[in-house]
């Protein structure tokens, strides 16, 4: 678990101090010689370089649904690398926005009360979707609340259990906080038939838990009632027979066995094994992918992994792996010194938002795991997830700016 020398320091420092204060510092420090300073380099560059990379494979895995949707190869380049460019200002500005500003009762709690109200808005005005109500549509963006729900939600979590810390010894300040905003967001995702993103929030709540510092026989105790409730509500779920989440056995059937139906529900699974199969060691070459060209649905999406390993081979596809094993190392790294345990929360539940969402996409597109719906992040198309991720950079650069100048 994590060091516990330095619980109680800025643990609700800004509940006592103007909630204007970290604003006017921020804009006091905020000149493009400073963005630079005391900034982690390689922390940069990796997330630099993955942006890049997934840019570049993302407009080569849509140019044949650009060219079948709209007429445009470069459609999906062109709206996705604007929203890069937006993405890429808002890291360099939180960059130098201090995190602690976040660590203030009204304005965590007021951010997740309205995201969490947009999130239940989108049941009744959303776009639906495969009998899924989970976008709104703005008519020139479609935007996904339930991205920005995640983040908020990694926030008033390492909130509460900062600020509880000291009385840790007591569940009810460390195990029924989790119950109650994990029931809130999970419930709400449900409903959104969205549960690839409520076993996401599942996992990062119950790996800040542990990151938190609670009491080992505690964490242990609730992950046994946790699991022996998942058994409970799994059978009481057979025995009346999947009412309403038939979609998900169904899913678990294609996952089996791919080969069943690859003319119907197992075809998006069949076709992402033949593009990495096709791309043997070395790949097709960059652009040379065939199954792209409207024989892989979603490839510019949720199977773009596939296409990188189509046209890049397994070397491709086992740097893809690398630059998230090293996205993982130094996201904990950061958590590790970050200057107080606010720091350390949201810098962890950050990393652990990030490497579980890429680990379940590739274990997807080699059906290793039942296809989930998991895009994969910084390379998968989607212009609001990615201005949401690369603002998470720029808060976990923040945290380790900070950590820099507390040596």
């Amino acid at each position: 678990m994590a060091d516990t020398t330095n619980i109680e320091n800025n643990v609700n420092y800004y509940d006592t101090a103007p909630v204007n204060q970290p604003v006017a510092q921020a804009r006091k420090k905020l000149n493009l010689r400073l963005i630079f300073t005391e900034i982690d380099k390689p922390f940069f560059v990796l997330v630099m370089v993955l942006v890049v990379f997934g840019l570049v494979m993302m407009f080569s895995a849509s140019y044949g649904w650009g060219l079948a949707d709209t007429g445009d190869g470069t459609y999906y380049l062109k709206r996705q690398a604007f929203a890069g460019g937006i993405g890429i200002a808002a890291m360099l500005l939180l960059s130098v926005f201090d995190y602690h500003f976040f660590q203030n009762t009204k304005i965590v709690y007021l951010g997740f009360i309205v995201v969490f109200g947009v999130c239940i808005a989108t049941l009744f005005i959303g776009t639906e979707t495969a009998n899924a109500r989970r976008w709104i549509d703005f008519g020139f963006i479609q935007f996904q609340p339930s991205e920005l729900l995640k983040v908020t939600f990694i926030l008033v979590f390492a909130y509460i259990m900062a600020v509880n810390f000291p009385k840790f010894k007591d569940w009810r300040y460390c195990v029924l906080p989790f119950i109650i905003i994990l029931g809130m967001v999970g419930g709400v995702l449900v409903l959104q038939r969205h549960m690839s993103a409520v076993m996401l929030v599942g996992i990062i709540g119950i790996c800040m838990m542990y990151v938190s510092g609670m009491p080992s026989k505690t964490f242990w105790l609730f992950i046994g009632v946790i699991i022996l409730a998942g058994l409970i509500v799994g059978g009481l779920r057979l025995l009346a027979g999947g009412s309403g989440f038939s979609y998900i056995s169904e899913r678990i059937q294609s996952w089996r066995n791919p080969e069943s139906d690859p003319q119907g529900s197992t075809w998006q699974t069949y076709q992402s094994l033949l593009a990495i199969g096709s791309g043997g060691w070395n790949g097709l070459g960059f652009g040379e992918s065939r199954q792209k060209f409207l024989y892989l649905p979603e490839s510019q999406n949720d199977f773009v992994f596939s296409i990188v390993c189509e046209e890049l081979g397994f070397i491709g596809g086992l740097i893809v792996v690398l630059l998230f094993v090293m996205f993982i190392f130094k996201g904990f790294q950061i958590a590790s010194h970050a200057k107080d345990r606010f720091g350390t929360l949201v810098a962890a539940g950050i990393t652990i938002q990030i490497g579980s969402q890429a680990f379940f996409n590739i274990m997807v597109a080699c059906n290793a795991f039942p296809n989930t719906g998991i895009a994969l992040p910084f390379f998968s198309y989607g212009g609001t997830a990615l201005m949401i991720q690369m603002a998470e950079m720029g808060i976990m650069l923040n945290i380790s700016r900070q950590a820099n100048m507390k040596k």
